[in-house]
């Protein structure tokens, strides 16, 4: 299984928290450093509290299922 693979299985377990609120996550690149950049999509895109659903959410999970990836980075 690739990293790319992997960190997408990872997003998919936090997922349904974050379309229950109207947003959504999109895996952008991966690269072979381990470096990952997701862009936080619909109400999770505009939402002040996108800073702490990155790194407390999306981050935790994806360096949980896969230790391998170094950063999670957020895009526009």
């Amino acid at each position: 299984m690739t990293l790319k693979e992997k960190v997408e299985k990872a997003l998919e377990t936090v997922r349904p928290h974050l379309q229950a609120d109207g947003g959504n996550v999109e895996l952008i690149d991966t690269t072979e450093n381990g470096i990952v950049k997701v862009k936080l999509t619909g109400a999770c895109g505009d939402c002040p509290m996108a800073a702490m659903t990155l790194q407390y959410g999306v981050t935790s999970a994806i360096k949980q299922a896969v230790p391998e990836v170094k950063e999670v980075q957020a895009v526009q």
